[in-house]
């Protein structure tokens, strides 16, 4: 199969939300950072992550237990996810399933920056 082009790479476009990973011991204490002295539009509670307006975004805030510093996730959406694996593969970025498990029938998957950014490229927001 020929390598696939600028012109020819699928679409990826920033998605609607953006996660921050946050070690438990921390949890509480940046929920109400964000909900009591930075006054963000809380949204509720989504399983356990805390989810606040932040512009045209979801910031969801999501406990957990075995991180030692905050991480920061971006979401990114597609509207073919088979096109957008291969292309990225082929760009040298591999897929990082492992990093955290998607609800089964979830139209989507994880790669890492070269940074170490996690990135969930999304095709379930474009349908």
């Amino acid at each position: 199969m020929a390598a696939m082009t600028a012109d020819t790479a699928p679409s990826l476009t920033a998605g609607h939300n953006l996660a921050m990973k946050i070690p438990s011991h921390q949890f509480d204490a940046t929920v109400r950072f964000y909900r009591d002295i930075i006054r963000l539009p809380h949204l509720g509670r989504h399983g356990d992550s805390e989810v606040f307006e932040l512009g045209a975004m979801r910031l969801f805030l999501d406990p957990v237990p075995h991180l030692s510093q905050a991480e920061i996730w971006l979401d990114l959406e597609t509207p073919d996810t088979d096109a957008a694996a291969r292309y990225l593969e082929d760009s040298g970025i591999p897929r990082c399933d492992g990093v955290e498990e998607l609800p089964h029938g979830f139209d989507g998957f994880w790669v890492v920056n070269p940074a170490g950014i996690v990135h969930l490229i999304d095709g379930t927001q474009t349908r």
